[in-house]
């Protein structure tokens, strides 16, 4: 169930309470996308960097171990030891990535695995049943993704199929948390929004999936290509037509700016592989903008990555220190970037809901972006 405790313009400052706890809104979800945040990080140290919400991949998670061993393993909660909120995508993503090993069906997608090429048909039906198996707490629907720059003509068609997928979606979930060997009955489904870059098949798929009465709705399809202002454009279309009393999640976006103009329009779910992938490659964020360690100028840096950062790296280590563990490539130089990376989003999120609180969310973003030198949109 989702609580709106204060808008502030189209911003909105929530609850959503799971059966594995609240989540307070807007939110970042930290990528872990087969059951492990990559850069050797545990779940005991999400724990400690302020994490809420941990996410999955389903298709990854099917292909190896295998859902049906997760299952055997009492679920994802218990496989990878973590007691608050895990999102599962659906895998809708993956299958479509994987373009030229794929044929596109109405019952599915009918693929080859990308480890040892055994044939895999994924639809509706077969996602709901991996993410059951899997027992998150929240699972996608499964849809489409495509191309923002394809053609009206497959867009429309696309979407309509997606719409299609969600109504099976739905009834797989309500049949499977019917059953006595789920794991999680309480399991949640979130519905995707796609049309690509049209505002019009967006406003009309957004207007149909809202009739479904979901537990959350997705936008999806979006960050794969095109520009950050045909973004935020549909985002100003797109948001005012899905439910202001559900959670909106804005799929695989992305740069603190992006979330913060996000949260400026609507939206309360956030994820991205950015903090934790620039992690491991020695880019580590800061609220006056982005750091590569590599750079020699920090060799003799005897300071923390950021001045007053409570996160794990910045309370013991230096930048010259990191600097030598990534240059010599030891795990433990990515580990500290990643940890820091992660710890900067959760608590640029918690600052976000501070300020939704104190109705200064607008001074905030301007005050934040200004600091890290990027313009307002």
């Amino acid at each position: 169930m989702y609580k709106l405790l204060k808008q502030e313009g189209r911003a909105k400052r929530g609850e959503f309470h799971t059966v594995h706890g609240v989540i307070q809104t807007p939110v970042f979800m930290n990528v872990g996308t087969v059951a492990a945040i990559k850069g050797a990080v545990s779940t005991q140290d999400l724990q400690e960097i302020k994490t809420q919400v941990q996410l999955s991949n389903t298709y990854h998670l099917h292909v190896r171990p295998g859902d049906e061993i997760i299952k055997k393993l009492g679920g994802l909660h218990k496989f990878m030891v973590w007691d608050k909120p895990i999102l599962t995508d659906s895998g809708g993503f993956q299958v479509f990535s994987l373009s030229g090993l794929r044929k596109i069906k109405e019952e599915g997608v009918y693929f080859r695995s990308h480890i040892d090429g055994k044939k895999i048909l994924m639809g509706p039906e077969q996602s709901m049943q991996i993410q059951s198996n899997l027992a998150s707490t929240i699972a996608m629907a499964f849809d489409e993704c495509p191309s923002s720059v394809a053609k009206r003509s497959y867009v429309e068609a696309s979407v309509a199929r997606t719409t299609r997928w969600l109504r099976r979606c739905k009834q797989e979930m309500e049949r499977l948390n019917s059953l006595e060997t789920t794991i999680n009955r309480q399991q949640m489904l979130f519905g995707i929004n796609q049309g690509a870059i049209f505002d019009d098949i967006r406003i009309a798929h957004a207007q149909e999936i809202a009739e479904l009465d979901l537990d959350g709705y997705a936008i999806g399809g979006l960050a794969v290509g095109e520009s950050h202002e045909e973004m935020y454009h549909i985002l100003d279309v797109t948001v005012p037509h899905l439910p202001k009393d559900k959670p909106t999640y804005l799929m695989g976006v992305g740069t603190p700016a992006n979330i913060l103009e996000g949260v400026a329009r609507g939206v309360d779910f956030f994820d991205c592989v950015y903090p934790s992938r620039n992690g491991r490659h020695g880019h580590v964020y800061t609220s006056h903008g982005r750091l590569n360690l590599y750079n020699q100028k920090f060799e003799l840096d005897a300071s923390p990555i950021e001045e007053g950062c409570g996160c794990p790296a910045c309370q013991h280590y230096s930048r010259a220190y990191i600097r030598h563990l990534l240059k010599a490539s030891e795990m433990l130089g990515m580990r500290l970037c990643v940890l820091h990376n992660l710890y900067f989003y959760n608590t640029m999120m918690e600052e976000i809901r501070n300020a939704l609180d104190e109705g200064r969310f607008h001074s905030y973003k301007k005050e934040k972006l200004e600091r890290m030198g990027i313009p307002e949109a």
